[in-house]
């Protein structure tokens, strides 16, 4: 059995070149489209179906011979296009990485030990630091609250999403915000498909709110990079991005918290 990196190649090559043709932009499947490309190809399908496009959506890059046809400055991404529907399509090479030439921020760490111990992955781990730190309230100068995690809704025009975590804030006008976030970690990257799901989400169900969406990622050491991100002109662009290290009060450097001023 091949390992699962090529099995999950296979497949998704298989239905990607059943429909292309030079110059095509978008191309759509479904996740049927999944279970012909095993049996043409005499794979055994994944248990996890879903595994093998998240995969490919925010994990790891397409294979070679997809990649080869993309224009210069244009990738494929693939995104959702309805219920069990998808679409690969052709969009501005668009992906956010960590500066760094960033100046990291210390601030001091109220993550429980007990999460520390049992979270159980790196996105896990990272939501709660970012829950339990208030590092939302600390990079938007808002007050936040979380309002649900691992939220599975729709979205028209895409069908269903996951959002790793949901906020609700507070500024001192009195204006509210929703706050989607994305959490990162390992290999995850930053895209287009998973920003523009969140905003579109926040657009349809509280149109009268503004959007913030905020991508979390964990760096080395870990440090964690925050970015607050906005769709324009269908690319990714980052509003603001700021990176904190958490540490025990007693390391914090008072010279570097007075440099913080400035």
């Amino acid at each position: 059995m091949a390992k699962e990196p090529n099995r999950y190649g296979a497949l998704i090559e298989k239905i990607f070149f059943d429909r292309y043709e030079e110059g095509a932009a978008a191309l759509e499947f479904t996740r049927e489209d999944i279970e012909d490309a095993a049996a043409a190809l005499n794979i055994r399908l994944p248990k996890n179906l879903g595994d093998v496009l998240y995969s490919f959506r925010f994990r790891v890059a397409l294979p070679e011979p997809i990649v080869a046809t993309q224009d210069e400055g244009r990738e494929w991404v693939i995104e959702l296009a309805g219920r069990a529907q998808y679409r690969f399509r052709l969009v501005k090479a668009n992906r956010i990485v960590p500066r760094d030439d960033l100046v990291t921020i210390s601030i001091p760490d109220a993550t429980p030990e007990l999460i520390r111990a049992y979270a159980l992955d790196d996105e896990q781990a990272l939501l709660a630091i970012v829950r339990y730190n208030r590092l939302i309230d600390t990079f938007l100068g808002l007050t936040t609250y979380s309002l649900q995690n691992h939220l599975r809704t729709t979205v028209r025009g895409i069908g269903q999403i996951e959002i790793d975590e949901l906020y609700v804030g507070l500024d001192k006008r009195g204006c509210h915000y929703v706050i989607p976030v994305q959490a990162k970690g390992g290999k995850d990257q930053i895209g287009i498909v998973q920003t523009t799901q969140d905003i579109r989400f926040v657009e349809q169900r509280f149109p009268d709110m503004q959007c913030r969406a905020i991508s979390a990622q964990f760096m080395s050491d870990q440090v964690v990079a925050l970015f607050e991100l906005t769709l324009q002109d269908d690319e990714i662009r980052v509003v603001e991005e700021r990176h904190y290290k958490l540490v025990p009060a007693s390391d914090l450097d008072p010279n570097a918290i007075r440099a913080y001023r400035t």
